[in-house]
């Protein structure tokens, strides 16, 4: 099992969020996962100066919407990155597998067709314990995360151009 904690980061190293602006989708299902998710997001990107007024959060049904939704937030918004938080927990059925198959290639192509970066924030575990862990439990919180892989992608573009 890893003991990554997904919270810790060195925090000189992330660029002033304070003129940056973010869409967050969240999915809906296991929506205790998710929300704990989406607190962490939040809470790191205001950390490094992001404000309220920059941060657009949406929700979808479930993990597979993820990135419909994110398409919509970057085709009508004016966005530096695009967060897409979910959690999908594996079953008893190949369901899981198509999910997450289906999730990290939307969330890739999207990268690929856009012109900003669409982070991959969602939870792929065995269990809902394992869940847990990582969204706010001993492994830290893959939101923060998630948000400080958004500042510094949103930077590196900002440099290049």
């Amino acid at each position: 099992m890893s003991t990554t904690d997904l919270s810790k980061y060195d925090q000189g190293s992330v660029p002033d969020a304070g003129k940056m602006r973010f869409g967050i989708v969240v999915a809906e299902f296991n929506s205790d996962i998710t929300s704990s998710l989406l607190s962490g997001t939040l809470t790191t990107l205001k950390k490094h100066g992001a404000s309220d007024k920059n941060i657009v959060v949406k929700h979808v049904p479930g993990s597979f919407e993820l990135t419909l939704g994110a398409q919509f937030l970057a085709e009508y918004d004016d966005l530096d990155a695009v967060i897409c938080l979910g959690c999908v927990i594996q079953g008893e059925t190949p369901h899981f597998t198509y999910i997450c198959q289906g999730v990290t290639y939307g969330i890739t192509k999207l990268n690929l067709e856009y012109n900003i970066p669409f982070i991959f924030g969602v939870l792929t575990t065995l269990t809902h314990e394992q869940a847990l862990e990582r969204a706010g439990g001993k492994l830290g919180n893959k939101g923060d995360e998630a948000a400080v892989t958004a500042i510094r992608m949103a930077a590196l573009q900002r440099e290049m151009e």
